[in-house]
């Protein structure tokens, strides 16, 4: 029995990997500096969710840019990702790939592989989204996990859970102060 054209082409775009690329950055003097002695080990921040933000972005819309807009248009400086769910057209993620600074980074992306967005969790510094993810994908077989990209289009819908906090989170993310 011979399969139609069409059909094997379909499969054979369904078998295709992810694409993936690798930056790897050059040290700066600051990446090579030893460790400052004034800068604790571990420290907290204690704050209050000032209120719970709910964002639905639809079909076709890009995550990231959706999110970038309503913390905008919300007027969201600091918060924390809850939680997110929904589906996707394709996707684009980063991942951590060395162990020294800077760290080298790996690009996965697959902008046409369907996705099942199965969480989403991070932080909204000084109106700066960090979003890790969690997506089932090659019809559920498969895990990609990684920092959000932009790149990863809404199929059914996304829905984003923020809440937003009363205190700023000063320098959580930024990899030098250590």
């Amino acid at each position: 029995m011979k399969l139609p054209a069409a059909l094997v082409l379909v499969l054979a775009a369904l078998c295709v990997p992810a694409m993936a690329q690798t930056t790897h950055p050059k040290p700066t003097p600051e990446d090579l500096r030893p460790n400052n002695p004034k800068v604790p080990d571990a420290y907290a921040i204690s704050g209050h969710f000032t209120r719970i933000v709910v964002m639905r972005m639809k079909y076709r819309t890009d995550l990231l840019r959706g999110m970038e807009k309503l913390v905008k248009e919300q007027k969201i400086r600091n918060g924390v990702i809850l939680s997110g769910i929904g589906s996707l057209r394709g996707y684009r993620v980063h991942s951590v790939s060395s162990r020294d600074l800077p760290p080298s980074d790996s690009f996965v992306a697959a902008p046409n592989a369907p996705a099942n967005l199965n969480g989403m969790n991070g932080y909204i510094v000084d109106g700066d989204i960090h979003a890790h993810v969690v997506m089932a994908v090659n019809q559920g077989r498969d895990t990609v996990s990684g920092h959000l990209e932009a790149g990863c289009e809404v199929l059914t819908y996304a829905i984003v859970t923020v809440g937003v906090l009363d205190t700023p989170l000063g320098r959580v993310q930024e990899q030098n102060y250590r």
